[in-house]
């Protein structure tokens, strides 16, 4: 089968959303790559480029798409291009079951972003679970406790409403850790502080367990390929 349509994999709601993290490979290729872009572009598949400060990886790309085989065929081009994917992250957007009485208005926004936000060009990911330890274990506690917790967890993120857009999906049973987390920012400091300051919470505190972290900066593919790769001879 050739239709796309006919072979297309979903989610019931939301987007499939794919972090590729890369290296530039020797034979890199920046009009293939600005092409793999392209082409994901046309195929409804919403694309962030991000260009990563440190050892981990040189640039990164957010995909976002209803159909998991037209993120794979980004993927893919990326990679013929050159670019050498060193680490990955695999989630869907979601609607956390502590949300469920907020507005639709609320709801379509989590399920469906538009990407990036204007302004906020300072980006971190990291992916991020509950513990389940013998003595401190989420998914025994009741769920009126989750949420209390939850809800608290949620008004210290509120107080940082206009500096920081999150975004939050799901990866249980798609990739190692529960769930992705996407900040960006208007400063790089701010990264810092709303990290720094949700980890006080309790349903932080207590129960949650972090992985890599990620830092980078959103811009155009053409300033992001000069800048990691060299200016245009």
């Amino acid at each position: 089968m050739t239709d796309s349509a006919a072979t297309a994999v979903t989610p019931n709601t939301g987007l499939v959303v794919v972090h590729l993290f890369c290296t530039a490979g020797l034979l890199v290729d920046r009009d293939a790559i600005a092409a793999a872009v392209d082409s994901a572009t046309a195929a409804d598949v919403q694309v962030i480029p991000i260009a990563i400060l440190g050892h981990k990886a040189d640039l990164a790309f957010m995909g976002l798409c209803t159909d998991m085989w037209q993120l794979r065929r980004f993927q893919t081009d990326l990679q013929r291009a050159g670019l050498v994917v060193v680490d990955s992250y695999v989630s869907i957007t979601e609607v956390s079951e502590y949300a469920a009485g907020v507005p639709d208005e609320m709801k379509n926004m989590r399920l469906y972003p538009e990407l990036p936000p204007e302004g906020k060009a300072a980006w971190c990911f990291y992916p991020m679970s509950k513990r389940r330890g013998e003595t401190d274990n989420w998914f025994t506690l009741d769920f009126d406790r989750r949420k209390e917790l939850m809800i608290e967890h949620g008004a210290s993120g509120r107080t940082f409403a206009g500096r920081v857009v999150q975004l939050i999906t799901g990866s249980a049973g798609l990739d190692d850790y529960e769930w992705g987390v996407t900040l960006f920012c208007t400063h790089v400091d701010d990264l810092k502080d709303v990290v720094y300051t949700m980890r006080f919470d309790e349903a932080s505190a207590v129960y949650a367990e972090f992985g890599p972290f990620y830092t980078g900066t959103v811009d155009t593919l053409e300033r992001i390929l000069a800048e990691v790769l060299g200016p245009v001879d």
